[in-house]
């Protein structure tokens, strides 16, 4: 059974950092591309950022493009996000999740392309 942990979340002032991690087990994830979404209050799940496999490329939302950064340490399974100038708009809880197919970045802001999920982990930021 493939499970995903997010750890990190928390309170923080506007222009304060977290680093999000967020831990696979049941599924080695050096083939497969991962993603972190979030969610507002009252809002959809959107797409923030995603690493291909191999940590080679990553893609972000135009929202925290250059506030935040997506890496990987494949030897500990684990996918992290590191967010930078947070700000109050960013308050959300942060999800990551495991691509459906390996080797494939195909499709990386859709929902749909991920088929497991984390239980999110809660960002707060104040202003």
């Amino acid at each position: 059974q493939v499970q995903l942990v997010e750890s990190g979340g928390g309170l923080v002032r506007a222009g304060g950092s977290l680093r999000l991690s967020c831990a696979v087990s049941g599924r080695t994830i050096s083939g497969y591309s991962m993603g972190w979404f979030r969610q507002p209050p009252g809002k959809e799940r959107e797409f923030v950022a995603a690493i291909r496999w191999g940590g080679a490329s990553t893609y972000y939302s135009d929202s925290v493009k250059g506030r935040v950064t997506i890496s990987r340490d494949n030897a500990k399974n684990t996918v992290f996000l590191q967010m930078n100038n947070l700000k109050p708009e960013d308050t959300a809880v942060y999800y990551c999740a495991i691509k459906r197919t390996a080797y494939s970045i195909l499709n990386y802001k859709s929902i749909t392309s991920y088929d497991v999920w984390g239980q999110g982990t809660q960002v707060t930021v104040s202003s």
